[in-house]
């Protein structure tokens, strides 16, 4: 039986200054993604999928488990913040992809990543 899970994804960026070189091509930037489980059963993140693309069309695919070290289990009615970090060679770039879950009852569901921007402050006009 297949049934909906109410998870939505928030994210917002900032671009990292302090560690990133134009000179050689490396900007950094900082992500916090909040997973908000709006369903009536405990969720666990098990792996995550992403897809990043620069300003020039290169795109470094990532898989992993879980995030930041920890497979969080989310209540109903709870989010779950966590803070990462990305490096292009470009000024801007995006990034989507999604997670792969479990609900309390066992079944195993995909939560996307709604696509989303890192740029360098001034870089796009």
């Amino acid at each position: 039986m297949i049934t909906q899970h109410p998870v939505s994804i928030s994210v917002h960026t900032r671009y990292l200054k302090e560690h990133s070189v134009a000179q050689e091509n490396r900007h950094v930037f900082a992500y916090t993604v909040t997973i908000s489980n709006h369903g009536l059963e405990n969720i666990k993140l098990l792996s995550r999928h992403w897809l990043i693309t620069d300003g020039h069309n290169k795109t470094q695919e990532v898989r992993g488990e879980g995030v930041i070290g920890e497979q969080p289990t989310i209540e109903p009615g709870a989010d779950f913040s966590y803070t990462s970090s990305a490096m292009l060679e470009t000024d801007a770039g995006t990034m989507e992809g999604s997670y792969q879950m479990i609900s309390q009852s066992g079944e195993n569901f995909d939560t996307p990543i709604p696509l989303f921007v890192l740029t360098r402050p001034g870089a796009l006009h």
